[in-house]
């Protein structure tokens, strides 16, 4: 990206699990945050309580920067920095903006990785 552009995020305070489902139909309950159909199946990326067992994720969106979907770089910028520390995401992107998902347990690396990178990042 030839102009660097600081993107604000926010890590939104829920925790969310990621689901595969064989079948693409819509999932019953409408407790999803992101559907994403594919021709193997659904990803469903849903609110989990905090207590919930399994792996959990945290999720960072980039929404306070939106931006128009021509804009090249802008979703780079966030997960190079993620790359290099080794931290393993899922993505989900809108019109105007990111979610970048990471485990709970990598929250303060990525965080960490994010701003070394230059970009300011709220933790509620």
């Amino acid at each position: 990206m030839s102009d660097f552009i600081v993107q604000r995020l926010r890590v939104l305070p829920r925790f969310f699990t990621l689901e595969h489902l064989p079948d693409p139909r819509m999932p019953a309950s409408d407790s999803w945050l992101a559907l994403i159909r594919a021709p193997e199946g659904l990803t469903v990326v849903r609110e989990t309580p905090a207590d919930a067992d399994g792996e959990r994720w945290v999720a960072l969106y980039s929404g306070e920067t939106a931006h128009a979907v021509d804009v090249p770089g802008m979703l780079a910028a966030l997960l190079v920095p993620i790359a290099v520390a080794k931290i393993p995401v899922f993505v989900a992107s809108t019109f105007h903006a990111d979610l970048i998902l990471v485990p709970h347990a990598r929250k303060a690396d990525a965080v960490t990785a994010i701003r070394s990178a230059g970009h300011e990042v709220t933790v509620d």
